[in-house]
C-alpha cells in the first residue's frame, strides 16, 4: 500500500501537474532561498536500518549520517542508498523520506539513487551484490555476449525493480574502456572494445529511461567521463596513489566514443572521473574540477545539457571505516574547501557527489564570488528532472508491490539464463566438456569453492581429489591485498597468483582432470593454469548451478573474452594504459572463446 501525507504549498503553481514543467521550475526557483538552492546541489550517501527506519546522528555505520539534519537542516534531497536490505523495508524507508521531505517549507521530494545492485560484486564504494534483486552477470558478462537486446532486457528489468523501491537515478552504466589490465574497476565496464561499448550503452540507456525520460523512467548517470580506464599502473583514483590518468598511446579520443553514444541515446546525467590527466593539453586537475573537460568538452563540444554530478568526495576529507581519506580534488589538494567548491561550479558541474556542505555554496554566493544565477542554471536542470520523473506529483511507492516485484521469478530466470550464456570456454582439452552423466553413471566429483550441495545434483562428491573422476575448481582473479580497509575492496596490483597460491592449484591439475573456472573481475595472468587445466572457463558473475549446467551440457557457453588475458606481468607493464589489448603475445586474445 502507499502512504501519502499531505504536501505543503499545494496551491502554488509548482505543485500543479497541469502546468508545463518549465513553468513549474521557474515558479519554484522564485520561492527558494539561497540555502534551499544550495541544498539541491548535493547528492550524498544515506543508509537505513534493516527495518526501514532512518539513520540519525550517533547511529553506527561506514560513515556518520544524520537523515533529519540533511533533509530539514541542510535542505538536501538527493541521496544514494548504501547497503542491501529487504525490498519492503526499502520501500517503507523511501516513503518515510518522502514524508519528511513533504514536511519541509517547499516540500521538494527526494530523489533516490543507487550504485549497481544486480550482480555479484560487493564493494561498498562501487557496487552491491544482488541480494533480493535478480542476479545477472556483471557488465563484463553482458559484453562477453555482445547482445544489445539482452542489455536492453537487463536494463529494463533493473528499471522495474528500482522503481518498485523508489530508486529514480542509476549511478550507472559505467562505460570506461578496460584498457589497463590491472585497473580494479573493469568488472563494471563493457570491456575494451569502444564500438561494442557504444552499442551496448545505447541499449542500456533506453532500457533505464525508455524512449524519453518520464514518470516510469530511471535516470541514467553515465560514468566516468571522459573515460576512466587509462590509469597509471592500473591504480584506482579513489586513492592518491592512483590519481594519474595517462595517454601514452594517443588514444584519448577512443575513450570518448562510448560517451558520445550515451549522449546520442539521451542519457540524463553524467559523472566525471576522479582522474587527473597527465601529459595532455588538458589542465592537470581532476576531471570534476576541470573546466576544459566539463564545460569545454562535455557541454560545449559534445552538446550535453543534462545534469553533471561529480564523483563522490571531491571537497572534504572523509572518515571511512574509521580511517581518514583525503578529498579527491587531485591536482588541487592544497586548496581550501570553499575554493574547491568554487572550482567545481566554475568547471560546469551541477552537483557535488558524496558531499553535504551546502553552507560553503551559501558563503560563496553571499560573498559575491559566485552569482546566484549560477546556482539557478544548475537548479533548472536538477528540478526539471524531479518534475519530469513525476516526483512532485506522486513520490510514494507501494510497499506490497515492492516485495512482489523485486526478485520476481521471471526476472531471476532471465538473469540466470544470462549467467549461463556469458560463461566463456577458453580451453577444452580432449573434449573434456560436456561431461556425460546418467542416473546410473554419476561421475565422482572433487570440488573447491563450489557448494557441495549443488555439485551433488550433478555427481557424487568425494573429499579426496585422488578418488575423483573430475575436479571442479573456482578461482577469483588474483590481486594484491591492501591494508586499508576501504582500499581492500578495490582489487589492484599484480595479476599473477603468488607461488604459495599457485602451487596447490597446479598440484590439483596434475592429480585429476580439472575444470577451472576463473572469475574475471579484471584480466588474469594464468598461462600455467591454461596449459594444464582439462578445461578453462571464464565467468563474470555466475552461480555454481550456472557453471555446472555448462560443464554437464545442460546449457551452452556463448561468451567471448571482453579483453585479452596477458602472458606475463612484464607484458602488462610494457603495455600502454590507453590502448586496448596492447600486451605482447597474450595467452588469450580479445574475443577468444570456444563453442560446445
Amino acid at each position: 500500500m502507499k502512504s501519502r501525507p499531505a504536501v505543503r504549498n499545494e496551491g502554488h503553481p509548482y505543485q500543479n501537474p497541469e502546468l508545463p514543467v518549465e513553468q513549474r521550475v521557474e515558479d519554484l526557483l522564485t520561492r527558494m532561498t539561497v540555502a534551499e538552492k544550495a541544498g539541491q546541489l548535493f547528492h550524498t550517501m544515506l543508509a537505513m536500518k534493516p527495518d526501514g527506519a532512518t539513520v540519525e546522528k550517533g547511529d553506527p555505520g561506514m560513515v556518520e549520517l544524520d537523515t533529519t539534519h540533511m533533509l530539514h537542516g541542510q535542505y538536501l534531497t538527493h541521496f544514494n542508498l548504501l547497503g542491501t536490505y529487504e525490498p519492503a523495508a526499502m520501500a517503507r524507508w523511501q516513503n518515510t523520506l518522502q514524508a519528511m521531505a513533504a514536511d519541509t517549507r517547499l516540500g521538494i521530494p527526494v530523489t533516490l539513487s543507487t550504485d549497481p545492485r544486480h550482480a555479484f560484486t560487493d564493494n561498498v564504494g562501487t557496487s552491491f551484490n544482488a541480494g533480493a534483486f535478480s542476479a545477472w552477470p556483471e557488465p563484463l558478462g553482458l559484453a562477453a555476449l555482445g547482445d544489445p537486446e539482452l542489455v536492453y532486457e537487463f536494463a529494463d528489468t533493473v528499471r522495474r525493480e528500482y522503481l518498485a523501491v523508489g530508486f529514480r537515478v542509476a549511478l550507472h552504466p559505467q562505460i570506461d574502456l578496460a584498457t589497463e589490465p590491472r585497473w580494479s574497476r573493469q568488472s563494471g565496464t563493457f570491456g575494451s572494445d569502444a564500438a561494442l561499448a557504444s552499442r551496448l550503452v545505447r541499449a542500456y540507456v533506453r532500457g533505464l529511461q525508455g524512449d524519453r525520460l518520464g514518470r516510469h523512467s530511471v535516470s541514467a548517470m553515465v560514468k566516468h567521463f571522459p573515460g576512466g580506464g587509462p590509469q597509471q599502473d592500473g591504480e584506482d583514483p579513489h586513492f592518491p596513489h592512483g590519481k594519474e590518468q595517462v595517454y601514452p598511446g594517443g588514444m584519448r579520443d577512443l575513450h570518448l566514443e562510448p560517451f558520445k553514444a550515451a549522449i546520442a541515446a539521451g542519457c540524463a546525467q553524467m559523472m566525471p572521473s576522479y582522474g587527473q590527466p597527465i601529459g595532455t593539453d588538458w589542465e592537470e586537475v581532476g576531471f570534476g574540477l576541470n573546466q576544459g573537460v566539463v564545460q569545454g568538452l562535455l557541454r560545449d563540444r559534445l552538446g550535453f545539457d543534462g545534469i553533471v554530478c561529480t564523483d563522490w568526495g571531491l571537497i572534504t576529507d572523509a572518515a571511512i571505516f574509521g580511517e581518514v581519506h583525503p578529498a579527491r580534488a587531485w591536482g588541487l589538494e592544497s586548496l581550501p574547501e570553499i575554493d574547491k567548491v568554487a572550482r567545481v561550479l566554475a568547471a560546469g558541474c551541477d552537483q557535488f557527489g558524496g558531499e553535504a556542505c551546502p553552507e560553503l555554496v551559501v558563503e560563496l554566493v553571499e560573498s559575491g564570488r559566485v552569482p546566484e544565477y549560477r546556482l539557478d542554471a544548475s537548479l533548472r536542470r536538477i528540478l526539471r528532472e524531479k518534475f519530469v520523473l513525476g516526483l512532485f506529483d506522486d513520490p510514494y511507492v507501494d510497499v506490497d508491490a515492492a516485495a512482489e516485484t523485486v526478485g520476481r521469478a521471471d526476472f531471476r530466470e532471465a538473469g540466470a539464463r544470462a549467467q549461463r550464456r556469458s560463461l566463456t570456454l577458453l580451453t577444452n582439452t580432449d573434449r573434456t566438456l560436456p561431461v556425460t552423466a546418467t542416473a546410473t553413471a554419476r561421475p565422482k566429483l572433487y570440488v573447491e569453492n563450489v557448494r557441495e550441495e549443488v555439485a551433488g545434483e550433478y555427481g557424487r562428491v568425494v573429499t579426496d581429489a585422488a578418488d575423483a573422476d573430475l575436479a571442479i575448481l573456482r578461482l577469483r582473479t588474483p590481486y594484491e591485498h591492501r591494508a586499508n580497509k576501504f582500499e581492500s575492496f578495490f582489487h589492484s596490483g599484480p595479476l599473477t597468483f603468488p607461488e604459495e597460491e599457485l602451487k596447490p592449484v597446479l598440484d590439483l591439475l596434475d592429480t585429476v582432470p580439472t575444470v577451472v573456472c576463473i572469475n574475471l573481475e579484471r584480466a588474469a595472468v594464468i598461462p600455467e593454469i591454461a596449459e594444464r587445466a582439462a578445461a578453462l572457463i571464464a565467468d563474470y558473475g555466475a552461480s555454481d548451478a550456472a557453471l555446472l549446467d555448462v560443464v554437464f551440457g545442460r546449457a551452452r557457453p556463448e561468451g567471448r573474452l571482453p579483453f585479452e588475458l596477458p602472458r606475463s606481468m612484464e607484458a602488462v607493464a610494457a603495455s600502454r594504459p590507453d590502448v586496448p589489448n596492447d600486451t605482447v603475445d597474450p595467452v588469450f586474445p580479445h574475443g577468444a572463446g570456444l563453442t560446445l
